[in-house]
């Protein structure tokens, strides 16, 4: 019994001292996307994609870059960026890079991973670009786009034209109210996705044997983990997204299970294909069938797969001819890691805490002044998978607190 309690209280050290070791890098980086969000108008983004050409598929990759990095909310925009006329690949474009070059992400990943993944992150996530246009031109599917447009019900809404500079607005109180609102909403969209992935990933930590991921994901964990050849690198890459298709976290939530992964031995080419596959898992899988139909989100689901084993293994063996490829032998264990002292992680996190509490008072000062408020991220609350992940979250928190309380028995 004894046992089963510190294995517990371990799992739940470990889940919060991830988040600790995170927590400075997500206040900052929706710090940014919130800046970023309210200065630059979503009806700009839809104007200036045209159909499928290289000028559309740069801005498409712009914009998503400078969006959110909330799964969701970049299927939600991307649809309402699709039904304005834009084309198939410039909003797969936009779709990508919202959820793969956004800044918050690579700065979770550097913390957790390491600058090849944040390379990895950011190179491979043009490529994943770069070959759906590819493959969208090869298989031309017209038809599917027609009918997928046809499914759509017209329900889109503008955010409004504005003549205001965003040099106007920053020094606008209005404008930082704003801003503090998109944070605020930000956090209210990916709360549950990083609170489930942390719970998770210090419970993998903390309690499945290194014998699962060896039986789980071939070659990892062995003299030669880092590259173990093509045939085992190739199934790691394949097992990557599948682990990933059935967890209901988004790719924010999925880095540090990344990391459990990866210090464990799984290749790089594995991490990065379980990381890239934030827009394959099952809710996405749902919500492209609802927005587009079940034929264009399977072909959707079947084109990501192939576009990102294509980008997972061309970076890896792009770092293996450098002779950059990570090490996982040099990463600390989860368990053999001292979370809480007094380093620049604390100093950032009491820093980036109060800028925090300043943008919750905009919200809160907002949110007195406007009863109803309408912004793009749209969940739909009564969704399913919705309910599915306040469940979760709610057994996140209890899991947590019964972890803390059986390190005091």
């Amino acid at each position: 019994m004894q046992d089963v309690l510190q294995a517990w209280n371990a799992a739940a050290t470990t889940s919060l001292g991830f988040f600790w070791m995170a927590l400075w890098a997500f206040i900052l980086g929706y710090l940014i996307s919130s800046l970023i969000q309210v200065l630059v108008t979503r009806e700009r983004m839809q104007k200036a994609m045209g159909k499928d050409g290289p000028r559309s598929m740069l801005l498409g990759t712009f914009f998503g870059f400078i969006s959110s990095s909330c799964s969701f909310s970049a299927l939600s925009t991307t649809r309402a960026i699709f039904n304005k006329g834009a084309g198939l690949a410039p909003s797969m474009a936009f779709m990508l890079a919202s959820t793969n070059l956004v800044i918050e992400l690579g700065m979770v990943i550097a913390i957790f991973l390491g600058w090849q993944f944040v390379v990895g992150e950011y190179v491979g996530g043009i490529i994943l670009i770069l070959v759906s246009w590819l493959l969208i031109r090869i298989t031309r599917p017209r038809r599917l786009e027609a009918q997928a447009r046809k499914h759509q019900a017209d329900t889109d809404e503008d955010d409004g034209k504005s003549d205001i500079s965003w040099q106007q607005k920053l020094v606008s109180l209005q404008s930082w109210q704003n801003i503090g609102q998109t944070y605020v909403m930000e956090w209210q969209m990916v709360w549950r996705d990083v609170l489930i992935g942390f719970t998770v990933a210090g419970m993998i930590s903390a309690m499945v044997p290194d014998s699962f991921f060896q039986a789980m994901f071939i070659g990892s964990g062995g003299e030669n983990a880092a590259n173990p050849g093509f045939l085992a690198v190739l199934a790691q890459t394949l097992v990557g997204p599948l682990a990933a298709f059935f967890t209901f976290i988004g790719s924010m939530g999925n880095i540090p299970l990344a990391a459990v992964l990866f210090g464990q031995g799984v290749t790089f080419a594995g991490v990065m294909a379980f990381i890239f596959s934030d827009l394959v898992v099952l809710p996405v899988l749902r919500i492209n069938a609802r927005y587009y139909g079940w034929k264009m989100a399977l072909y959707l689901l079947a084109l990501m797969l192939v576009a990102i084993v294509i980008a997972a293994l061309s970076m890896h063996y792009a770092l293996a001819a450098l002779g950059m490829l990570p090490d996982f032998s040099a990463v600390t264990a989860p368990g053999e890691r001292e979370y809480f002292k007094l380093n620049y992680q604390l100093v950032m996190n009491v820093i980036m805490f109060t800028v925090n509490l300043a943008l919750v008072w905009l919200w809160y000062k907002a949110r007195a002044n406007r009863h109803a408020h309408h912004h793009d991220h749209d969940h739909d609350g009564s969704s399913l998978t919705d309910k599915v992940l306040s469940a979760l979250a709610a057994l996140s928190v209890v899991w947590l607190s019964g972890g803390l309380i059986a390190g005091l028995v």
